[in-house]
């Protein structure tokens, strides 16, 4: 009784409103906002209150998962007053960029832990929603562990918002003490956001059997975000195919899918009857299922990321998707020419991760073409990438390169086979005239082509 006495006093001490921690924003403070569904809600409304105070602030978040943009952005005009900064953009953080406020920190996922407390880059208060606290004083972070560690290790001032809505994350380091936060605030309760991926089109129906066609029993999934993954997992879902197992950077609907259908194991070699990720996003469905759920394992993005532990992981697939492909085999996953579009996040660890895994691939996935706003169509393979697209993973590294046409495995492969693999499989419209390039660019020959 003395040790509940205790905590229930230490949280009165720390408890403050939303109001009071927006008050504790001052000129020239860099804050973190949260990650995934844990971004703040009731704080960022308070500090929107404040907007005609705010002087040189710097707001950082990760993967925001929200309905709509911070209040601190609506609320302010200018970067004089509050500029924003993302390591992995959303839809949101696009919108924010367009209109000259938000920039993306171009960095690994993997990374990012060990940034958030090095080289001078500390955070002066990190606000980010948890569940509520349980009897031994410990605030479950939800399913967004991440690089959490790294922004709580860096910052001088911690502030928590409590949501009953939170699902209770088991997993590795999903624990933050009442004595290791400096303030706490009892939030609304908002529903988590929720990320319904779009209903999979022909094209992503067509890519998909290609990927599934080369998946074997046994194989351990990272599957990226959208309605390909999605089309993906009840593909698998429906199939033949046996004991899936999951380690993953998102942590999507797809997962459920295959668990429901009794496909989804955990029988691997390391992490044994766990279904790996590091953040997740989705339905309702999908934070219930997350719920306490010890077959649901949340670990932080160092290790779900690192290259060496999905290495050790046999018949590794990862699917991802990406914007653009070069006859090179260099492919642009973040950016539409100038314009950012995502993040890096892991797809160049899971590509390098996958090949090291013994019977493991990695499939980088796109339509052949996508219809311009003038309705005539543009090839998205390329004979190379356009002025200011970001090279997020480099032709030495790529393996599977899908469209609906097929699969081109490039590794290993010489300049001129590339771009005979990967013009087989553009859109037909286009390849007399991609052969033509490749020819200039002295990447084929006539004996190339085989069909």
């Amino acid at each position: 009784m003395y040790k509940v006495a205790n905590l229930k006093d230490e949280y009165k001490k720390k408890l403050i409103t939303a109001e009071q921690a927006a008050a504790m924003v001052k000129p020239g403070d860099r804050l973190h906002f949260g990650l995934g569904c844990g971004s703040i809600v009731d704080i960022d409304k308070a500090i929107a209150k404040r907007a005609d105070e705010l002087r040189d602030i710097t707001v950082i978040s990760t993967v925001a998962i929200r309905e709509k943009p911070f209040e601190t952005y609506l609320a302010t005009q200018s970067n004089d007053q509050v500029r924003f900064s993302s390591a992995h953009f959303s839809s949101h953080d696009r919108k924010m960029n367009q209109d000259g406020r938000c920039w993306y920190i171009p960095m690994m996922f993997a990374e990012l832990p060990l940034l958030w407390y090095h080289n001078n880059n500390e955070v002066d208060i990190a606000m980010f929603q948890v569940a509520p606290m349980d009897e031994h004083g410990n605030f479950n972070l939800g399913p967004q562990v991440a690089d959490m560690w790294g922004v709580i290790k860096g910052a001088k001032k911690i502030i928590v918002e409590v949501n009953e809505n939170m699902p209770i994350a088991h997993g590795y380091q999903t624990q933050l003490n009442l004595y290791g936060i400096d303030y706490v605030v009892e939030g609304s309760n908002s529903p988590l956001a929720e990320l319904p991926a779009k209903e999979p089109s022909q094209i992503d129906k067509m890519i998909a059997a290609h990927v599934v066609d080369k998946i074997r029993s046994h194989s351990t999934l990272q599957l990226g975000i959208g309605s390909l993954p999605l089309c993906i997992g009840q593909m698998i879902a429906e199939s033949d195919l046996r004991n899936i197992n999951a380690h993953t950077e998102m942590f999507t609907d797809a997962y459920v899918d295959l668990f429901e259908a009794g496909k989804l194991t955990g029988n691997k070699p390391i992490d044994k009857s766990k279904a790996v990720y590091t953040f997740a996003g989705g339905s309702k469905r999908l934070y219930d299922f997350i719920d306490d759920n010890p077959i649901c394992c949340n670990a932080p993005v160092n290790y779900v990321n690192n290259i060496a532990t999905i290495s050790k992981i046999p018949n590794f697939i990862s699917v991802n998707s990406c914007i653009q492909v070069d006859l090179y085999g260099q492919v642009c996953s973040e950016s539409a020419g100038h314009r950012q579009i995502s993040g890096t996040g892991g797809q160049l660890d899971f590509v390098l991760g996958a090949y090291q895994s013994i019977g493991g691939h990695s499939f980088l996935c796109t339509p052949s073409t996508r219809t311009k706003k003038d309705g005539s169509l543009e090839s998205l393979i390329s004979p190379v990438l356009p002025r200011g697209a970001i090279v997020t993973t480099p032709r030495m590294a790529t393996n599977y390169i899908v469209t609906e046409y097929g699969a081109a495995d490039l590794k290993g492969k010489t300049t001129w086979e590339r771009a005979e693999l990967l013009i087989n499989i553009a859109h037909p419209d286009f390849r007399d005239e991609l052969i033509k390039d490749a020819e200039k660019m002295g990447i084929w020959k006539n004996s190339s082509k085989l069909i």
